[in-house]
């Protein structure tokens, strides 16, 4: 099970952190993603991390403002999102698979989202 939470409504230019509590699995060996889907638009993959949190992707829309890392003490990953835009506006999934990647189908569970609003 994923649940997400730390979603909400912010100010352009402001910050949020995603958090993506697990259980029922073993989370020190499950790779992570954070997805994000827009009103009217597919679902596309905004960051993923390894396992073991050695390594990090991110889609080139968010680089350099998000930044994913996991707790595997805690069972918890996160998403730490600076500078956030409009456009940043979706609802936040996190997923949980046993290979790192990009693609949604890489991924065997979903949390049920979490909103993210930024005004202009």
């Amino acid at each position: 099970q994923l649940v997400e939470s730390g979603g909400g409504l912010v100010q352009a230019g402001g910050s949020l952190r995603l958090s993506c509590a697990t259980s029922g699995r073993t989370f020190s060996r499950t790779a992570m993603g954070w997805f994000r889907q827009a009103p009217g638009k597919e679902r596309e993959f905004v960051a993923a991390i390894s396992w073991s949190g050695a390594s990090t992707f991110y889609a080139d829309s968010v680089k350099g403002r998000f930044t994913i890392s996991r707790d595997n003490a805690k069972n918890t990953a996160y998403l730490q999102m600076n500078s956030l835009k409009p456009e940043d506006t979706a609802v936040y999934y996190c997923a949980a698979g046993v290979v790192t990647g990009n693609r949604a189908a890489q991924y065997d569970s979903w949390g049920q989202g979490t909103q993210v609003t930024v005004s202009s």
